[in-house]
């Protein structure tokens, strides 16, 4: 089995933002556990700017593209992804690469949330980003490699040695469960009530929010199963009058 860790970075911090670097790290058994493969990495030249808040972050600048490199598009992460097969993709918080990364561009495969793993593997954790999880988990990994953290290939190396870790703990199988189920959100997030206790907020608010089609897909299902808690177990999708899917 070949597991393929990806990392990104990209020019902002939306969707509209474009992909500057690709950090590929495939994790491998090796007939004796797993072993990561070395990075593969690859800079992408973008047609806009690079916001300043996104440089502070990864330190790429319009300094280090030159005219001749390429621009990222579909075609060029289907040549990255599909020029040797995978059977499950990985990323840290995978939802910020899932939404730069479509399906089509490495075959539909599932998806494993280290994030999400790791949450449900070690909740005692002092945090779940991937530094903190690196020194939490006494991860000896060579600074060549690992180092500069926010750049694609080291955080990539990062993950994938994460990945391993979990691994001990924790099935392939279990981890892509882990990874598709809404994630447990106490609070609402945003707007006018955030942080707020779902209980809180008027019915219809939560019926606004259940039946947004382009809305953060766990906090319509938070909404959803509020609106199910009131009407007393009904189902999520006859509570918003839709479809829960």
């Amino acid at each position: 089995m070949r597991l393929r860790v990806v990392d990104l970075e990209t020019s902002g911090g939306d969707r509209t933002s474009e992909i500057l670097e690709v950090g590929i790290v495939d994790v491998v058994a090796d007939g004796a556990g797993w072993v990561a493969l070395p990075p593969v990495t690859k800079l992408f030249r973008p047609r806009g700017e690079i916001s300043f808040h996104a440089m502070a972050v990864h330190h790429l600048t319009p300094a280090h593209f030159r005219d001749d490199d390429p621009h990222c598009d579909e075609q060029a992460l289907r040549e990255m992804f599909l020029g040797e097969p995978a059977d499950v993709m990985v990323a840290h918080s995978a939802q910020f690469e899932r939404g730069f990364i479509a399906d089509t561009a490495h075959g539909g495969l599932p998806w494993i949330c280290t994030v999400r793993a790791s949450k449900n593997a070690w909740p005692e954790a002092p945090g779940h980003s991937n530094q903190v999880l690196r020194y939490w988990r006494a991860l000896d990994l060579d600074p060549a490699l690992a180092n500069p953290a926010h750049r694609a290939g080291p955080d990539a190396w990062v993950t994938a040695h994460l990945l391993i870790d979990l691994l001990q703990t924790a099935t392939v199988e279990q981890m892509i469960a882990w990874t598709n189920e809404p994630r447990k959100l106490d609070r609402i997030p945003f707007g006018k009530h955030r942080g707020k206790p779902w209980a809180e907020p008027p019915e219809d608010y939560l019926r606004w929010m259940a039946g947004q089609g382009d809305m953060d897909a766990d906090v319509v299902a938070a909404a959803r199963q509020e609106l199910d808690r009131r009407a007393g177990g009904v189902t999520g999708a006859l509570a918003v009058g839709g479809d829960a899917g």
